[in-house]
C-alpha cells in the first residue's frame, strides 16, 4: 500500500461554510425527520413575524397557511404579517444567510439570537425540494411591495437572488410574507402545528394568529390584550457569566485605558467600589492598562469576580408575561373543559452565573379534565412553546422531584408527573437560556433555574390545596348552616305552641352550635367607557380595543362564635391592578394586598367590606384570596392564616 504523505493530505483539507455544516447536520437545528422539520418551518417563520412586529411596536397580526404541493409529501408553508416590512437590500441577508441577526451580541430577554431560525427553513426547503423561497415585503403604505426569488449558496453563506421585482400588496399597509416549499410529514406532524401555535397564542397574549390547514380548515387564535410585552433593555455582562477567553478578547477591544475604567464601563452592577474590591482580591494595580495585561493576570481577576459579592444584574432585560394575562391566556384557551380555577405565580427575577432569569407558573385545575391520567405539562422559554424532549428538560425534572400527594394529587413513589385534573404552564424567561442543545427543545438542568420552577409550582399547588380545603370546609359547615335553619325554627315552633308561648330567637342557640366565623365574598364587573390603554398598531382605531371593567369585591363577615372578634383580615390582589374606592378604610395596602384591622364583632354581628379594582378585564380577578391574622383560622370559614409577607 502506497503511503500517504502530508503534502498529500494538505491539499484536501479545505474551509467549510456554516451553510455546508447545517446542510449536512440538519437534525441540529430541528430538522431530524419529516414531522419535526414541519413544526421547526413554522415556529421559525412565526417567531421572525413575531419579534418583527414588537420591535416596531406593531400589534402582530399573523397568518399561517400550510398548502398541498406538487408532490405527496412536498408543501407550501406560507407566513404573512402586519410587521414594518424589510428594506429591500436585508432581505436576502436575513432569509438567505445564517448566523446573521442583531440580537447576537445583545444581552436581553428574546426569542432568537443567533440568526439562523428563517434562513435555516430557506435551506431546509431548498434541499428538500431544490425550490427556491419567495418573500414579499411591504415598508410604507404608499409605496410598492418587493417580491424577491433567492436561495442560498451553501458553499459561501450568501444568499443567490434569482429574481427581484416591485409589486402592488393593496391589502397590506406594511407587512412581510414567506413562501417556502418544504418536503414534510403533515398527517403526523399537523396536531404538533395546531398544539404550537395554541401554545404560542398563550404566552403571546398580544398577537392575533390564524391557522389555515391543506384541507382549508381555519383555526383563529384571538389576542386577548391589545398591550405590547415590555420591551427588555440590553445590558451588559455580568462578571459572574464571563468566561476567561471572552474577558481577554473584552480587555483587548476596550477603549479603556485603566483597568478600573474597564471594569466599571464594560460590566453590569459594576461600580468604582466594586471595581477596587476586585482589583485588591487580584493584588491588581487599579491603574493597570487592560490592554497590556498578562493571561495571568486576567486569571487572577477572573477568579477575583467569584470572590467578591458583586451585585445582581439589572431585570430590565426581562420582558415576562405577567399573572394576569398568563391567566386570562389560560382562561380564553381552556373555555371547553370550564376548569375550576386557574392561579398563576411569578417568582422575583434572579439570576443564574450572572444570567438573569425569571419563572413564572399557571396551573389550570378541575373541569372536565381527567382524574385518572398524568397532568398537561406546557413548557416555554423566552415566550416559545418547548414540545419535545419533554423528559430530559429541567421543568419536568423539577415538577416531578415535588411530592404531589401532599397537595392532593396521585404521585406513584412520591415522584414523578403526578396524575390528576390539571395542567401546568411553566414559562422560564432569561437573556441566555440553557438549553439541551442548538434545536432549543428542552432546558438544561441548571439547579438555580430548578430551585424557582419548584418555588412556583410549590406556590400554586399550595393553592389548589388552600381552594380544595376552604371548598370542603365550607360545603360542610353550609350544610350544618342549613341543617340548623331549617330544623330549629321547626322544633322552636312546635314547642311554643304545645306550650302555648311565644316563639323565641334563636340567634344565640345558633352561634353557640355553629361556633365560627363565616367570611362570603362575591365578585362583579361594572362595564366602563375607556381609550385603549396603549395603543401599539399603526392603525388608529380605537373600536378595535376592548372594554375594561371596575372589579368589585364585596367580603361579608359573620361572627358565629359566643364571644366578640376581633382580628386582621387581608385581600391578596394582582400586582397590575390599581386600587380604587376600599370600605372602610384600610389600614395598610401595597401592591400585593389590602389590610383591614377590624373592630370588635359581636355574637351573631355581621361586617361588610368592599374594595374596587381597575385596569383588568371581566374575568382576570375571580375569586378572593383571603387570609386572617391575630384568630385562631381553625374557626375560620372563607380564609387561611396569614404567614407574612
Amino acid at each position: 500500500m502506497t503511503r500517504v504523505t502530508a503534502e498529500q493530505l494538505a491539499k484536501k483539507q479545505r474551509e467549510i461554510s456554516v451553510a455546508e455544516f447545517f446542510e449536512r447536520n440538519k437534525h441540529i437545528l430541528g430538522f431530524g425527520n419529516p414531522t419535526r422539520a414541519l413544526v421547526t418551518s413554522v415556529k421559525e417563520g412565526v417567531d421572525n413575524s413575531l419579534d418583527a412586529c414588537e420591535e416596531a411596536n406593531i400589534l402582530p397580526d399573523i397568518v399561517v397557511e400550510i398548502h398541498q404541493g406538487e408532490e405527496d409529501s412536498e408543501y407550501l408553508l406560507v407566513v404573512e404579517d402586519n410587521g414594518p416590512g424589510i428594506v429591500k437590500n436585508q432581505i436576502q441577508h436575513i432569509f438567505g444567510r445564517l448566523l446573521y441577526g442583531s440580537r447576537f451580541h445583545a444581552i436581553r430577554q428574546s426569542r432568537g439570537q443567533q440568526g439562523i431560525g428563517i434562513s435555516a427553513v430557506v435551506l431546509y426547503g431548498q434541499l428538500t425540494t431544490g425550490k427556491h423561497a419567495k418573500v414579499i415585503s411591504k415598508t410604507a403604505e404608499n409605496k410598492p411591495a418587493v417580491l424577491m426569488e433567492l436561495a442560498i449558496d451553501t458553499n459561501r453563506n450568501r444568499a443567490e437572488v434569482i429574481s427581484s421585482n416591485t409589486v402592488q400588496w393593496e391589502e397590506k399597509t406594511t407587512g412581510t410574507r414567506i413562501e417556502i416549499p418544504i418536503k414534510v410529514d403533515y398527517i403526523r406532524g399537523k396536531r404538533f402545528v395546531y398544539e404550537y401555535l395554541k401554545n404560542t397564542s398563550i404566552v403571546n397574549p398580544h398577537a392575533q394568529i390564524i391557522y389555515r390547514e391543506v384541507d382549508g380548515n381555519t383555526h383563529v387564535f384571538e389576542r386577548t390584550s391589545d398591550v405590547l410585552p415590555k420591551k427588555s433593555i440590553e445590558i451588559k455582562p455580568h462578571p459572574y457569566g464571563i468566561e476567561l477567553g471572552t474577558l481577554i478578547k473584552m480587555a483587548k477591544l476596550s477603549k479603556a485605558r485603566k483597568l478600573s475604567s474597564f471594569l466599571t464601563t464594560e460590566f453590569s452592577s459594576m461600580g468604582s467600589r466594586t471595581a477596587e474590591l476586585v482589583c485588591r482580591e487580584a493584588n491588581l494595580d487599579k491603574n493597570l492598562n487592560p490592554k497590556k495585561m498578562t493571561r495571568e493576570e486576567f486569571l487572577a481577576l477572573h477568579k477575583a469576580f467569584k470572590k467578591v459579592k458583586i451585585m445582581a444584574p439589572p431585570m430590565d432585560c426581562l420582558s415576562p408575561i405577567g399573572e394576569t394575562l398568563i391567566k386570562r391566556s389560560l382562561k380564553h384557551e381552556t373555555q371547553e373543559i370550564s376548569p375550576e380555577f386557574i392561579i398563576t405565580v411569578s417568582r422575583p427575577p434572579t439570576a443564574y452565573s450572572g444570567n438573569p432569569f425569571q419563572v413564572e407558573v399557571g396551573l389550570v385545575y378541575g373541569g372536565t379534565l381527567p382524574k385518572d391520567e398524568p397532568v398537561k405539562l406546557m413548557r416555554f422559554a423566552n415566550r416559545v412553546p418547548l414540545l419535545y424532549q419533554q423528559g430530559g428538560c429541567a421543568i419536568t425534572q423539577a415538577i416531578a422531584s415535588i411530592d404531589w400527594r401532599r397537595y392532593g394529587l396521585e404521585q406513584r413513589s412520591g415522584r414523578g408527573i403526578p396524575i390528576g385534573p390539571a395542567i401546568i404552564l411553566v414559562h422560564v424567561a432569561s437573556t441566555l437560556i440553557p438549553f439541551t442543545s442548538e434545536s432549543k427543545e428542552a432546558i438544561a438542568d441548571v439547579e438555580e433555574i430548578e430551585n424557582e420552577i419548584k418555588l412556583a409550582v410549590r406556590a400554586c399547588a399550595r393553592k389548589v390545596q388552600r381552594h380544595i380545603h376552604k371548598k370542603v370546609k365550607r360545603k360542610k359547615t353550609r350544610d350544618k348552616f342549613l341543617l340548623i335553619t331549617k330544623i330549629l325554627p321547626e322544633i322552636a315552633k312546635k314547642s311554643s305552641s304545645m306550650l302555648n308561648k311565644p316563639m323565641p330567637s334563636l340567634d344565640n342557640v345558633i352561634t353557640k352550635i355553629m361556633d365560627v366565623i363565616w367570611i362570603d365574598d362575591t365578585i362583579e364587573y361594572e362595564k366602563i367607557e375607556r381609550k385603549p390603554a396603549f395603543q401599539t398598531t399603526l392603525y388608529d382605531n380605537p373600536d378595535s380595543s376592548k372594554d375594561r371593567v371596575i372589579t368589585k369585591s364585596r367580603i361579608t363577615i359573620v361572627n358565629y362564635k359566643q364571644k366578640p372578634q376581633k382580628f386582621n383580615l387581608y385581600a391578596v390582589i394582582p400586582g397590575d391592578a390599581v386600587i380604587g374606592e376600599v370600605k372602610p378604610n384600610p389600614v395598610k395596602t401595597t401592591s400585593r394586598y389590602i389590610k383591614w384591622s377590624l373592630d370588635t364583632i359581636p355574637p351573631g354581628g355581621k361586617k361588610e367590606l368592599t374594595f374596587e379594582l381597575a385596569g383588568l378585564e371581566k374575568g382576570d380577578f375571580d375569586e378572593n384570596e383571603l387570609y386572617v391574622e391575630h384568630v385562631n383560622p381553625a374557626y375560620v370559614i372563607g380564609a387561611d392564616k396569614w404567614e407574612g409577607e
